[in-house]
């Protein structure tokens, strides 16, 4: 009897690497961090500094993909983006993460956490450069004196259904929903109203054009009247043209209003614009951006404008590594609030700026992908 057992446990131990050679798992990811010097014009505050310097991190990452075949077309797949921090040394699945199904011939579908709507700016500057510098400081915010505001959470979206289309010729769309956009569900007993955020995202791309349109609609699970827990509606258009000697251009526009949950008065409607180029030639790349945010028409007698510029140079020393200086500033009016990118998560510790003043960076990024 002991001899059947021990022979049964052997066949198992040469039957396990066939079953798992069934799944395929892939791990990629990138380091990309640097040293910046943050500093203020019209600093309106009696006391602190009005400049800093320090090591920061630009969300690297370890990606975990994996992948079963299950005939037919399908596959099983799943996703760990793991965010990680060299400067302090945290650590965090705050990434891209979910699970789910995908067919050649009917698309993916996954269950998780997901980018959605914000990032759609056809700039490419903080691919290599510093992610304080992007053009969603002003497309993904309503920097209003009442409060910067993040439209689509200016991250990932969490309890995400999402499905991406096949492609169809260069066509395809994104449609997804979520039963609570920023935290966990708490519908039951909770006194409150039920969070649901929807997009839906068509995009077509050409060898060296792509245009596409971004609809966002939000409500929280807490109602409360103040902006920051407002109900959400943006639509954002974009589209650019590579032209064959390396240049790239883009333009991308967003409109987005936000109302009080209760009350339904509009606490924020405004209008902003991006215009990126970027040139590559060789192992160089220089790339720039302008950014306009018009008057908030929801704050009346407040002149809540604002632009931003950035300018980048590239140079990769190898096709996974580079290196890259930047600079960027953000010129508010008196009521206008928009900060850099990631400030507060990533940046060099100034979570917030007064109404007013102009944030300025410049810094040095080198990014090594894996």
């Amino acid at each position: 009897m002991n001899k059947k057992l021990l022979a049964v446990a052997v066949a198992g131990v040469f039957a396990a690497p066939a079953a798992f050679a069934q799944s395929s798992v892939t791990i990629s990811g990138l380091f990309k961090g640097g040293y910046e010097n943050l500093s203020y014009g019209n600093y309106n505050r009696a006391v602190g500094n009005k400049s800093q310097n320090g090591v920061v991190d630009d969300s690297s990452r370890i990606i975990f993909n994996v992948k079963e075949d299950l005939g037919g077309g399908m596959a099983a797949i799943g996703q760990i983006d793991m965010r990680f921090a060299p400067d302090v040394g945290s650590l965090s699945t705050s990434g891209n993460t979910f699970m789910g199904l995908t067919s050649t011939q009917w698309g993916t579908l996954t269950f998780g956490r997901r980018d959605l709507h914000y990032f759609n700016r056809e700039s490419n500057l903080t691919d290599k450069a510093s992610l304080r510098a992007d053009s969603i400081s002003l497309l993904a915010y309503s920097g209003t004196a009442a409060g910067n505001t993040a439209i689509a959470n200016a991250t990932r979206t969490q309890n995400v259904v999402h499905y991406l289309s096949p492609n169809w010729s260069g066509f395809t769309f994104i449609l997804a929903y979520s039963s609570s956009p920023s935290a966990q569900d708490t519908d039951i007993a909770s006194g409150v109203s039920r969070g649901s955020a929807w997009n839906f995202n068509p995009n077509f791309q050409a060898a060296n054009w792509q245009v596409g349109y971004s609809y966002w609609d939000s409500k929280p699970d807490a109602a409360s009247n103040s902006i920051a827990t407002g109900k959400q509606r943006s639509d954002r258009l974009y589209g650019s043209y590579v032209f064959p000697f390396g240049l790239k251009l883009g333009l991308a526009y967003d409109r987005s209003r936000i109302k009080a949950s209760l009350a339904g008065t509009e606490l924020s409607k405004r209008d902003v614009w991006s215009l990126p180029i970027h040139y590559t030639w060789g192992n160089h790349g220089v790339y720039f951006h302008y950014d306009w945010a018009g008057n908030d028409k929801a704050t009346a007698n407040v002149d809540d404008k604002a632009t931003m510029w950035a300018i980048a140079y590239a140079y990769d020393l190898s096709k996974r590594t580079s290196v890259a200086l930047t600079y960027s500033q953000i010129n508010n009016h008196s009521g206008a609030t928009y900060n850099f990118f990631t400030s507060t998560s990533l940046g060099l510790g100034n979570s917030a700026n007064l109404a007013g003043e102009d944030p300025k960076m410049f810094g040095v990024t080198m990014r090594h992908a894996f």
